[in-house]
């Protein structure tokens, strides 16, 4: 593979090399870029790639020099000193590169090749013009090796200079006694002797990195510049294809310096409407930052600050983001103050490097800037302002106010271009998301659902799936306010979306790695959990979105308390809280937090440590239903039950603040505590069912194991509850450490829905007969669905049957 020129984004050289990797061993185009990267997954991914090829193989980079990624290097280090034994790097490059390898040098690894070695001897000289059919006396040769140093490239040219020239004796005798430089007077030489339209050409295209047909003779105003750089390469004349069509070429890198050298000294004035050319065209074909290049070249600096602000937040989602921060450091000084549109590209450079307080005040004076510009303008401004307050918002952690500023996100306006279109989806998208997430951490979790749903369905549209996988990764999150199947179903079609793509690694995908988590563990999986719970720990930047951070801590810490493991769960919960503290405002969660770790510290027998951390909670949380809980646990841990029940009155009565019902399952398992404590049993059974009837939609195992309130599920009588399959798994669950189903095979034909039910009454002590009557169905009808399930389960009688129930998590699992 060959570095791009001036490639300044680890994603685009890896997403390359992967590239070349896979063309050589028949594997499949690597995804597009996009605006997450996780470089070590990728270093991962193509030393696996290359240690399958299962035979030698060399990878070779060309043009290193041309890498000024300074994380590409030093993940282009790693996977040097850890390639497989029967694969060899070959790197080309014109200095030497900022790679560590002197590990490999010292155990004799590492072959150099400099310029000693590159240089040509006086007989590889001669070699040289004897293959070029050149024949020069012995003297002569001397003096052209002796003057050029035996550099090859002068050399080269020096051959294409003497090739039928009338006088070659003469030629290197000037030469020699030439002041000039090597190249510049070879260069001079050598077209002089080109006819009039190719030095025409070689010299109006030296001022791009690479050239096809059409865009040469735009330059040149002329036809078959093509068929011109075709021949030039077949006569090895410093011109070479860069794809295997043969449509695009460079020029070798010296000689396109002296062209350009050349370009400037003959006809200076042609240069900048050279670049406004080569602006248009690389516009017109969607090559943005290229575009930008020339026009900054040209002088252009009012267009290149105006292209580069309509286009900064696309060149980002492409995984671009460091041409942006590079396009930007190339502006001169002061031009902030002639193009304040500007600011807004800073910001979103600022926030690509988590600088949020410079990412705040670039805003506001994008915020200024955009109320003076014209309707049209105007809206993509705005929309973009919008977008970047929400994203600096999540990051920060400050939720409050926020959505003022942003409640009108309109749908684009009309009359746009296709190009204004694409970049307004771009803009809502992103905005849609952005909105979506800060809704979810505001718990306002219905609005956040619609959010994210028509921002997934709009990426899917304009075919932006990075963008598609975000929305569908926090979607999971937003809807477990509504059914946790529903919230299982969005994490897995995430999940499925980004393994598509190979994101499965990415920080994109972390977020559904942790709902997904969190929905098994409050579902009595914990070993399944744990597993997915390993996956977004490692998915998420350890300096990422600190909302994030809080929803995988949190999730590691219920993990171990429903294991009774409390005080593995309080260091989690600690760690938590040390996230929160670093949020400008209050994540939804942070009463959640706050509760579980005062319960947690008072369950260790902290209770003077519980009692200080709650005295000092913040006023306008105190009375939030977590909090009052926290309290109970508290008074429990105090052996005072009566005080339990008095804390919790404002939250059975639905008077205190309460998060969705988990809070209010939570309670009425304390109450149940404390009334088994004050000796009324019927009181405590009561609590207890009225846990179970909140529980029973999604089946919920989480807080009877954490509260430990699953001991009084035992004192329940068989025929005194309506959960009997929910007590069973509970009970399941908690002896066993919870089941993991992911291995075991699902019935060839599933269960319906009126099987699934009759199912979950198997493991009870009720007859056929009174299942009927709970069920509301006839005997003939129980029996009936009882056979159909003994054969779909290939069980032979009712206790095989709750067996192979329990091993498919049938009981448990909510799939009705």
């Amino acid at each position: 593979m060959s570095v791009k020129p001036g490639q300044h984004d680890a994603q685009l050289f890896w997403l390359a090399l992967l590239g070349a990797v896979r063309a050589a061993t028949g594997g499949a185009e690597p995804s597009p870029a996009s605006p997450g990267f996780n470089g070590h997954a990728m270093v991962d991914k193509v030393l696996s790639e290359l240690a399958a090829a299962g035979e030698p193989f060399v990878l070779i980079i060309d043009d290193l020099h041309e890498l000024s990624s300074a994380e590409a290097n030093e993940q282009l280090t790693t996977l040097l000193t850890n390639l497989p034994s029967d694969v060899q790097a070959v790197l080309a490059t014109r200095r030497d590169p900022p790679l560590r390898l002197h590990q490999l040098r010292l155990a004799g690894e590492l072959a150099e090749i400099r310029a000693a070695q590159l240089r040509f001897t006086e007989d590889e000289t001669r070699q040289l013009l004897t293959a070029a059919g050149i024949t020069l006396p012995d003297p002569v040769v001397a003096t052209l090796h002796q003057r050029t140093e035996g550099w090859a490239a002068g050399l080269r040219l020096a051959v294409l200079s003497l090739a039928g020239h009338p006088h070659p004796e003469r030629f290197v005798a000037e030469f020699s006694g030439s002041d000039r430089t090597v190249a510049e007077y070879l260069m001079a030489e050598m077209l002089d002797r080109q006819p009039l339209e190719v030095k025409h050409l070689l010299l109006r295209t030296s001022l791009l990195d690479r050239v096809n047909g059409e865009l040469a003779d735009l330059l040149t105003g002329g036809i078959g510049s093509e068929r011109i750089m075709l021949d030039l390469e077949d006569a090895n004349a410093f011109v070479v294809s860069l794809d295997p069509a043969r449509t695009w070429f460079r020029y070798h890198h010296m000689f396109n310096g002296l062209l350009r050298l050349e370009l400037r000294r003959t006809v200076p004035g042609d240069v900048p409407d050279l670049h406004r050319i080569a602006a248009r065209w690389y516009a017109d074909h969607g090559e943005t930052a290229d575009a930008i290049r020339h026009l900054q070249a040209a002088g252009d600096w009012t267009d290149a600050a105006r292209l580069l602000t309509d286009h900064a937040l696309s060149l980002t989602l492409d995984g671009q983001a460091g041409t942006v921060a590079a396009l930007l450091h190339s502006f001169p000084a002061r031009t902030d103050e002639d193009s304040p549109g500007l600011a807004l590209v800073h910001a979103i450079a600022d926030l690509d490097q988590l600088q949020l307080d410079q990412a705040g005040a670039h805003l506001d004076v994008a915020r200024a800037y955009a109320a003076t510009t014209p309707p049209d303008r105007q809206h993509r401004l705005r929309t973009a302002i919008a977008s970047l307050d929400l994203l600096l918002a999540r990051m920060r952690g400050h939720f409050d106010g926020v959505f003022e500023q942003v409640s009108a996100l309109h749908s684009p306006v009309a009359g746009q271009s296709n190009v204004d279109v694409a970049l307004s989806n771009d803009l809502r998208v992103v905005a849609l998301l952005n909105l979506g997430v800060t809704e979810a951490w505001s718990l306002r979790l219905a609005d956040s659902e619609r959010h994210l749903l028509e921002g997934a369905a709009l990426a899917r549209e304009i075919g932006r799936p990075y963008l598609e996988v975000a929305c569908l990764a926090h979607l999971g999150f937003a809807a477990t306010g509504d059914s946790f199947a529903s919230a299982k179903r969005h994490c897995q079609d995430a999940i499925a979306l980004a393994e598509r793509h190979g994101w499965e690694s990415e920080p994109v995908i972390a977020p559904a790695y942790a709902t997904l988590a969190g929905i098994l563990i409050w579902t009595g999986e914990f070993d399944h959990g744990d597993q997915w719970l390993v996956r977004a720990r490692r998915a998420a930047p350890s300096a990422g979105e600190p909302g994030i951070q809080l929803l995988i801590h949190l999730t590691s810490a219920i993990l171990p308390a429903a294991r009774g493991q409390y005080r593995e769960a309080l260091a989690e919960f600690l760690a938590a809280g040390q996230v929160q503290a670093l949020m400008v405002g209050k994540h939804a969660l942070t009463p959640r937090v706050l509760a579980w770790t005062i319960a947690t510290q008072a369950r260790l027998g902290n209770v003077e440590q519980a009692r200080a951390a709650l005295a000092v909670v913040d006023v306008r949380l105190a009375t939030a239903g977590e909090i009052r809980n926290a309290a109970a646990m508290i008074r429990l841990a105090e052996q005072d039950p009566e005080g339990a029940r008095g804390e919790l009155e404002s939250v059975l009565d639905g008077s205190a603040p309460v998060n969705p019902y988990l809070t209010l399952i939570e309670a009425h398992l304390l109450d149940a505590l404390a009334c088994r404590d004050l000796g009324d049993e019927r009181a405590a059974r009561a609590a207890v069912e009225q846990a179970l009837n909140l529980a029973e939609p999604d089946r919920l195992i989480l807080p009877f194991a954490m509260t430990g309130a699953w001991e009084l599920l035992a004192t329940l009588p068989p025929h005194g509850t309506a959960h009997a399959a929910l007590v069973t798994d509970i009970l399941d669950a908690i002896h066993s450490g919870g089941p993991d189903h992911a291995t075991i095979p699902e019935p060839a034909d599933p269960l319906s829905p009126s099987e699934l039910r009759v199912l979950r009454y198997l493991p009870t002590n009720l007859t056929r007969p009174e299942i009927a009557v709970q069920l509301s169905v006839s005997l003939n009808t129980v029996n009936t669905h009882i056979r159909r399930i003994y054969c779909k389960l290939g069980a032979t009688d009712r206790s095989s049957a709750v067996q192979r129930g329990r091993e498919l998590r049938l009981l448990a699992s909510g799939r009705a």
